[in-house]
């Protein structure tokens, strides 16, 4: 079953409508109704509503009805009995001035002249009126039960301020995954804190944490959803599992998980990608094989088989979701379409594994980096390799005998052409996709300490790299310093990925644990 939930328009603009209605707005209330063809036929209380109605309570009565869309045959009836019961109470001008401004009975001396003309004489008389003769033997409470009774069947129920509600469920939820910070006073017209910009990111030093794979397994990949709700681990088993971002619980509320029917491949899963909008998750295995699976319901909608001539070692979707791009133990990096179902592009040029592949963040370049201890940017449509850069390997390292392959390449947070480069050394490099290294980051370790991966902050304020003494490293990004350093796995780490929005870590490894870290 199906976790995506669907939403009629008109739902909406229901919830707009009952806003309108009960800060006052009525004539935006009857623009909207007009211009939507969508009424609001709904009272907070049916039972209240019924007992003004039958107690005559006839102000809220009317003001409610003005703003629903009624059967003629109910409003004429409603409008009649409130004619009669002011005649009733000798207030006869002001049964007259209804006769003369009300639009129902305006619509009624149209439709049904006898029967306002009836009205007419009625306010007209001067003696005192006979409820008999008004009612026409008709008792009035069983007229108002009979009306109150025509109002029900179209009337709905409706808790009070349900679209502040809702913004405020979405509040609560969105502040508990990290997509709304914690602040006293939030713009939420614009999506932001009025001070963002002023409040510093928070360094993650501890880990608060522990998910262990079953048996010998481990994460091979893992990646945290765009809206910050998953975090997807790909393991050496060929399972991929979604669990909670932030508790790290695996997400028993997706049935396929609940009936142990969980997204598969048949050998180990090296590489995740989800789409921007979180909807498709891409991952690739050790027999070049890719599936895209919709995450809400675990269902494949696409696969490509042996895409690589060896494993795939990175995917990544363009900006738009239309393709999937691949890296692999091959060399190279390909492109396959989401609607042919078919490889598109190949780049080729790398002189090793290929380890890791972005798209820019104008999607109209491919930055890849390769054991080979290159980058090299491409045009994302040509295929064309603009250009090829070699990081500068550290002092202790003799350039003529070796060249440090490149562990990770990743975009600098709000920036068009700044890139930063792990390699595997101890050092990391801040660089312009032309090749110029703008700044240097290091450990200073000669051995044992090389980097295998790393990521950026979602604002960019802080680098995490993991290194090959099971160690993470977090650099300052404004002054390339290294602020802190911890152990953080047994046995050989693996990778880390960062959550969108909260300070928040996944750092995996071969002991077969995934550790979330906090500050």
């Amino acid at each position: 079953m199906s976790s995506r939930v669907e939403i009629d328009s008109s739902d909406v603009i229901k919830l707009v409508l009952q806003f309108c209605k009960e800060n006052g707005l009525q004539r935006t209330v009857q623009i909207l109704q007009e211009e939507s063809n969508v009424s609001l036929n709904t009272v907070d209380s049916i039972e209240q509503f019924l007992s003004d109605v039958n107690h005559g309570r006839w102000d809220i009565v009317l003001q409610l009805a003005s703003t629903m869309s009624l059967r003629q045959s109910t409003i004429f009836d409603l409008y009649e009995e409130v004619v009669l019961e002011l005649l009733e109470l000798r207030e006869s001008e002001v049964a007259a001035q209804m006769l003369r401004e009300t639009a129902p009975l305006q619509k009624m001396r149209e439709q049904q002249n006898d029967r306002f003309k009836r009205l007419e004489r009625l306010a007209a008389k001067t003696s005192i009126p006979d409820p008999r003769e008004l009612y026409e033997g008709m008792p009035k409470d069983k007229r108002r039960g009979a009306i109150a009774q025509a109002l029900v069947e179209e009337v709905d129920e409706a808790p009070p301020s349900r679209l502040l509600s809702l913004i405020g469920q979405a509040v609560k939820w969105q502040t508990g995954t990290g997509m709304m910070p914690k602040t006293a006073k939030y713009d939420l017209f614009r999506g932001a804190a009025p001070d963002e910009a002023q409040l510093a990111e928070e360094n993650v030093t501890t880990i608060t944490t522990k998910i262990t794979m079953q048996g010998k397994q481990h994460a091979e990949a893992v990646v945290f959803s765009p809206d910050g709700q998953f975090l997807v681990t790909g393991s050496s088993d060929g399972f991929v599992e979604v669990w909670d971002a932030v508790s790290g619980t695996l997400r028993k509320d997706l049935s396929f998980q609940q009936e142990g029917k969980f997204m598969m491949h048949s050998k180990a899963v090296l590489a995740l990608a989800f789409s921007r909008d979180s909807e498709l998750l891409a991952s690739g295995d050790q027999d070049a094989n890719i599936k895209i699976w919709r995450v809400s319901t675990g269902e494949c909608v696409r696969r490509f088989t042996n895409v690589h001539d060896q494993a795939i070692t990175t995917v990544c979707f363009s900006r738009e979701t239309t393709n999937v791009l691949s890296g692999s133990f091959d060399q190279t990096l390909r492109v396959h379409g989401l609607r042919s179902g078919k490889t598109m592009k190949e780049f080729r040029g790398h002189a090793s594994i290929v380890q890791c592949a972005v798209y820019s963040a104008d999607g109209n370049r491919v930055i890849s980096g390769s054991n080979d201890g290159t980058v090299k940017v491409w045009d994302s449509k040509t295929c064309e390799c603009l250009n090829t850069m070699t990081p500068p390997p550290p002092p202790h390292i003799n350039e003529s005998t070796s060249t440090p392959a490149v562990s990770a390449v990743f975009l600098v947070p709000k920036s068009h052409d700044l890139i930063y480069v792990v390699t595997k050394s101890s050092t990391l490099y801040q660089m312009t996709i032309q090749g110029q290294v703008v700044k240097t980051m290091s450990t200073g370790k000669r051995e044992g300490g090389d980097f295998i991966a790393g990521i950026v902050s979602p604002r960019g304020e802080w680098l995490y790299v993991a290194a090959e003494d099971n160690r993470m490293y977090t650099f300052a990004a404004s002054t390339g310093k290294l602020e802190h350093l911890m152990e953080v796995h047994e046995k050989d780490a693996i990778g880390l990925a960062h959550h969108p929005n909260l300070p928040l870590v996944a750092s995996w490894g071969l002991d077969g644990t995934i550790k979330l870290l906090k500050p």
